[in-house]
């Protein structure tokens, strides 16, 4: 049985580039939209940037939004195809950085407001607003009954109410950060046939 199991574990090694092809496949879209609505908006996003007032009040907010928005649309279509991933993958982790530290950790960790998570009484971070959900929840939901039309606007899916926390900046910082490590992955990249061509230049 010990020696299945290692055989089964030695032959996993031929497939270490599908996880890395499934992680590029998930973010590219994400990354690329989130470029394509900055560039398609630049003006606003600028103005986002820099107001202090209702944006992120950063400096150069032309020039940061133009590294975003160049981060976003060229690193992701270069994460998509695997070429020059470790390189692609760091502005996209600042990228996420910023937008942890400057848009979303005063909101807490939950990307969504629940409070009956444990992650919402201040495990991670504490958001004092999250606790008052599900008052606004039901209220929400006794407005729509009354005045909307509740069993359509429920038909995909239940009401919530959005907290705009860290978790998916964080989780796709971390997503990013095993690209950088570990690469486009074999077989299914332009960075493994790059590196097998100038395998075979040198030999």
């Amino acid at each position: 049985m010990i020696n299945l199991y290692q055989q089964f574990v030695a032959r996993l090694h031929l497939f270490d580039g599908l996880p890395l092809l499934l992680l590029r496949l998930y973010l590219a879209p994400i990354i690329i939209q989130a470029g394509w609505n900055k560039a398609s908006s630049f003006e606003s996003t600028v103005d986002w940037f820099g107001n202090e007032d209702y944006g992120l009040g950063l400096p150069l907010p032309f020039l940061m939004a133009l590294l975003a928005t160049g981060a976003e649309l060229i690193g992701g279509v270069f994460i998509l195809f695997g070429a020059m991933t470790r390189l692609a993958s760091i502005p996209l982790m600042i990228t996420m950085l910023v937008a942890m530290v400057s848009v979303h950790a005063k909101h807490g960790w939950l990307a969504i407001a629940d409070a009956s998570s444990w992650l919402a009484d201040g495990a991670i971070f504490y958001n004092q607003s999250i606790m008052e959900a599900p008052q606004k929840l039901a209220a929400a939901k006794s407005l729509l009954q009354e005045h909307g039309h509740y069993d359509w606007l429920t038909s995909s899916g239940n009401l919530v109410v959005l907290n705009n926390g860290m978790e998916f900046a964080a989780t796709y910082f971390i997503m990013f950060l095993v690209l950088f490590i570990y690469g486009g992955g074999r077989f299914l990249s332009v960075d493994y046939f790059m590196s097998q061509w100038l395998l075979s230049k040198k030999g």
